[in-house]
């Protein structure tokens, strides 16, 4: 692991028990990553304020104060990604989180190589920034995506997308890798609280997958969190 990382290459995990902090400094290895630890909410605080790092791996349960109040004290000052880690099971739960500034949920015990697939996507998210990128082309599991062109194409062939059907795949990738709840996508495709967001997403992510999967029933590219919401995966 390198020990002269610049500060962009800095993970900080926020959590009270040592063996979860190895846990996650050993996922780390093989990234290039200097992992910045922290055992509780005010020294996790103080350590993001100034080791400035590239993303945040946050436990709920800390000494001196709960994850919640810690995500909504680092959105006061950082936008940086954060994933939660958490033995709470809660759907519930984990949409106040992820309303709260969250940007994945993982639960304990967890997989190492799934936590280190899960940082990669956070971390390549906030690299592109492809919600600011109006050039960008997207390109996942055979689908290509041109945001100036307003085009789909999978495999080469054109696809037809209804408007509100684009508006929620443009959501799904300026937010790629992170897990939205049912509220946020609501919200930023309908501008409004109005109606059911389970029923109506259920039914406009189910037109997207049947357009852009190789196989709506085993979907790759948008995923379902049971419970919460769903996760674009750009990934190969």
């Amino acid at each position: 692991m390198m020990t002269n990382a610049p500060p962009s290459d800095v993970i900080l995990v926020i959590d009270d028990e040592p063996h979860i902090r190895r846990l996650v400094r050993n996922a780390l290895t093989e990234l290039d990553l200097r992992v910045v630890e922290a055992a509780s909410r005010q020294a996790g605080l103080d350590a993001a304020a100034a080791e400035k790092p590239s993303l945040v791996v946050l436990d709920l349960g800390l000494p001196d104060g709960d994850g919640l109040e810690v995500c909504r004290d680092l959105r006061g000052f950082t936008r940086v990604p954060i994933i939660v880690l958490s033995a709470r099971h809660s759907d519930r739960e984990k949409e106040k989180l992820l309303d709260a500034g969250a940007d994945d949920y993982v639960t304990k015990p967890f997989s190492t190589l799934e936590l280190r697939a899960r940082i990669r996507a956070q971390l390549r998210r906030a690299s592109t920034s492809l919600a600011g990128n109006k050039d960008a082309v997207v390109q996942a599991h055979g689908i290509t995506v041109d945001l100036v062109a307003r085009t789909v194409r999978r495999d080469g062939a054109e696809i037809h997308l209804t408007p509100t059907e684009w508006s929620l795949l443009r959501v799904f990738i300026a937010h790629g890798g992170q897990t939205l709840t049912h509220s946020q996508l609501f919200t930023a495709v309908w501008n409004d609280g109005a109606g059911d967001a389970q029923q109506y997403l259920r039914v406009y992510v189910g037109q997207l997958r049947r357009k852009l999967e190789a196989d709506p029933v085993r979907p790759r590219l948008i995923r379902t969190e049971p419970g919460v919401g769903y996760r674009f995966d750009a990934g190969a």
